[in-house]
């Protein structure tokens, strides 16, 4: 859990712009959202503004029983992508969907394989859509769309956001390495005792705040202390 005073519609905002600076950033396109513990208020980036833009203004509140919510005109097309994965996921707190180019292109393993929803390629607006995306991401962390993007979920914010941006440099990563020859993955059972060590709360805590100081460096003066 992120241990500052940071509103949710704080940490969607600045999850956005630091996907952003990560290589999520695709015109309008993407979307975080954040649900409230022990709540059905779910937070979200709105529509027609960029990853790179979004500030606690952007970020609008809706309950996840209003079935007239997904209705607004602010509320991105595939929206259902969050709301049948929080139904589906009791324990996700946060939700994030973009395009980024190398895991958009290419599978990759975590410790566990990532999953691959390839029903469509088309934009994912329906919640029968939206249910099978939450049945082929499962109990993982990712799912890849095959020819459209990702959907990555996590515990709360800082989670969601260190799970999406990993997921894509694993895929960097991994094209490099292909291009050099022959890869040799690590051994599951020894990558399941490596993550305990390289991802707990109070790891995830750290990097989350370093990813706020760099964008108060670069001059982003909105993202909290």
């Amino acid at each position: 859990m992120v241990a500052t005073a940071q509103s949710l519609r704080e940490q969607v905002a600045c999850a956005c712009r630091i996907l952003a600076l990560e290589g999520y950033a695709d015109l309008t396109l993407g979307h975080v959202s954040a649900r409230a513990a022990g709540s059905g208020t779910v937070h979200i980036k709105r529509k027609g503004v960029g990853l790179d833009e979004t500030g606690p203004e952007d970020v609008i509140s809706f309950e996840l029983d209003d079935e007239n919510a997904l209705d607004s005109p602010e509320m991105h097309l595939e929206a259902v992508l969050h709301t049948e994965v929080y139904r589906a996921r009791p324990d996700v707190g946060a939700v994030v969907h973009g395009h980024p180019p190398y895991a958009t292109a290419l599978a990759v393993l975590f410790v566990d394989g990532v999953a691959v929803y390839d029903e469509t390629a088309e934009l994912i607006t329906e919640p029968g859509q939206g249910q099978a995306v939450a049945r082929a991401l499962g109990n993982g962390n990712a799912v890849l769309l095959r020819n459209h993007g990702v959907v990555v979920v996590g515990s709360d914010v800082a989670w969601a956001v260190l799970t999406a941006c990993t997921l894509e440099r694993a895929v960097r990563l991994q094209v490099i390495a292909s291009s050099l020859g022959e890869t040799l993955p690590i051994d599951p059972e020894i990558a399941r005792r490596m993550f305990p060590a390289k991802y707990h709360d109070r790891l995830v805590e750290e990097y989350w705040q370093a990813w706020l100081r760099k964008l108060r460096r670069l001059g982003d003066d909105s993202s909290g202390s």
